[in-house]
């Protein structure tokens, strides 16, 4: 079971307690994007093997949505951050590159 800790609120719960929303940190098209941009949004998501970003609701509690960065091999989090921000934290990406050396994940490392 993951442990995530809320980070609007600063609860620590068990994953019941939250709702996962897909992958974290997807662009978003506008009315005049053509139907290939709609359809990688709609449809194409990483599914990777090891450190993945993703969305989190904080449904038992303050109902805030964050991201939360974890292994999917492991399930370990490595830490959560507000979604209001468009790229990991620094110190959260210096977290996983210590655990895991050599990862980098494209627009994050």
């Amino acid at each position: 079971m993951l442990i995530l800790t809320c980070p609007c609120c600063g609860v620590t719960a068990e994953e019941t307690e939250f709702h996962a929303g897909g992958e974290a940190h997807l662009k978003r098209f506008g009315p005049g994007s053509d139907n290939a941009d709609f359809e990688n949004y709609l449809f194409m998501r990483e599914n990777p093997k090891g450190v993945h970003f993703e969305r989190w609701r904080h449904n038992n509690g303050c109902g805030k949505w964050f991201y939360a960065a974890r292994c999917t091999m492991t399930l370990e989090v490595f830490g959560t951050y507000l979604a209001q921000t468009y790229e990991p934290p620094a110190d959260l990406c210096a977290k996983i590159s210590a655990k895991r050396p050599g990862w980098s994940w494209g627009r994050f490392s």
